[in-house]
């Protein structure tokens, strides 16, 4: 990877340094996205029909799939996955079950109730990218939190043919309906509905940059109502090292992200330039051993190791790139933690891999990208659910809260806003007077 000393950059060369990846944001992917969406939101079964046999090569019959074809699928899968599956659905449950809300139920002032509720998200779709490494992690991560949350239809779409283990993982975590589909043709048909696909509430999942601005344009269009859960396209990990860390340990990190897809992005960002060069040199060796070597070296071609003072510069770089992945390999990794402010998850120490958050830690490794991890959280079980609040006033709260909204209202050329509150405070005032009268 190529080496550049953060100190001697310019502002200009800086923000180069921590651009992502060409591929990404290429000037007509919009309008690609666009016509498929349109053509599938009028075609429907038909168009998503006619994209798999274009974009993926394969004629499919049925896009969903039977109790048999699931049956079958579960069937061919090797016992040694399912023992795999089984032990990472343990603890991804653990970590989510333990994220369930807590409803808040307060008086703020003498009768006056505010309350936080939360409800589970009815129908989602839950996107499982195929094609050259089909992601059966994927689908614990979007299967699981959907089902503990309580959504009452889960639909999963994956690119055909849809792996046996992608069948085999949904079948475990209680999917209701699975779809041979994928691409942003998927994205569209759940955002609109075909005669086979629903239209679903929120869509779920990473995808590559067709399936990312696919999410993006149908959760802004006005002809469906429908929300995503981030921005998660092509995968990405920054790697904090110092001179104690490994350099086989770092090469094989970054090697694990860079051989998601050509449009995948690997940083290091070290204070130590030897460990830097021994990177670099255990990358070339450990990358002919790679099946997907040519996949990784296109990624590495937009990847590099930004040189530091120090480990404060270290996360502060780390900030203003904002990863998906944040990898901290130095001797005090909660030191250097405790001033990290963006990433989509953390990985702490020599010993935890990149590896283990995608597959069985635990945590979600459905993570925002882009640097949107400034801003944007890693999937959690709230995500399936959404809040609302509630408040219920007795007549005395009322009263005691009156003035305020009132001048409020006012101060804001309100009128009718104050007229509600004024209108019940005189129908008071005279049930008080009736009152008295009769007494």
């Amino acid at each position: 990877m190529q080496i550049l000393n953060w100190a001697s950059l310019t502002d200009t060369d800086r923000k180069a340094a921590l651009s992502r990846s060409p591929l990404v944001g290429d000037a007509s992917l919009e309008q690609d996205v666009l016509a498929i969406v349109n053509e599938v939101q009028i075609g429907k079964d038909a168009a998503l029909k006619d994209y798999s046999r274009k974009f993926d090569g394969v004629t499919v019959e049925q896009l969903k799939l039977s109790e048999g074809d699931i049956d079958a699928a579960c069937a061919r899968v090797d016992e040694e996955i399912k023992l795999a599956v089984s032990q990472a659905i343990t603890n991804i449950d653990t970590f989510h079950q333990a994220q369930k809300f807590e409803p808040v139920n307060i008086e703020t002032q003498k009768g006056i109730r505010c309350e936080l509720r939360s409800e589970p998200i009815e129908k989602v779709g839950l996107y499982i990218p195929g094609g050259s490494a089909p992601l059966i992690s994927t689908v614990l991560m979007l299967a699981l939190p959907a089902k503990i949350a309580g959504c009452e239809q889960r639909v999963l779409v994956s690119p055909p043919p849809i792996n046996d283990a992608i069948v085999y993982a949904a079948n475990a975590c209680g999917i209701t309906e699975i779809l041979q589909v994928g691409g942003a043709q998927a994205i569209a048909a759940l955002a609109f509905g075909t005669e086979s696909v629903p239209a679903v509430d929120k869509i779920f999942g990473p995808g590559n940059r067709y399936v990312t601005e696919a999410k993006r344009i149908v959760s802004q269009d006005s002809r469906c109502v429908v929300s995503i859960d981030m921005p998660a396209g092509p995968s990405e990990v920054l790697l904090i090292a110092d001179s104690d860390a490994n350099a086989e340990f770092i090469a094989a990190d970054l090697l694990s992200q860079a051989e998601h897809g050509p449009d995948s992005q690997v940083m290091l960002v070290t204070d130590c330039s030897a460990l830097a060069d021994e990177v670099n040199l255990a990358l070339a060796r450990q990358l002919e051993l790679l099946p997907r070597v040519d996949i990784a070296e296109v990624a590495l071609e937009s990847s590099r190791t930004l040189l530091v003072e120090n480990m404060e510069q270290a996360a502060q770089v780390s900030n203003l790139y904002g990863p998906e992945h944040l990898i901290i390999q130095t001797q005090n990794p909660r030191e250097v933690l405790k001033q990290i402010r963006a990433a989509g998850s953390v990985f702490l120490g020599a010993y935890t891999p990149e590896s283990v958050g995608d597959y069985a830690s635990g945590t979600n490794h459905v993570l925002p990208t882009y640097g949107y991890s400034r801003a944007v959280s890693s999937l959690s079980l709230a995500d399936f659910s959404r809040r609302f609040t509630v408040q219920e006033l007795s007549a005395e709260g009322l009263i005691g809260l009156s003035q305020t909204v009132m001048t409020l209202a006012a101060a804001e050329q309100l009128d009718a806003h104050k007229n509600a509150v004024a209108i019940r405070i005189a129908s008071l005032q005279s049930d008080v007077a009736a009152q008295a009268k009769g007494v």
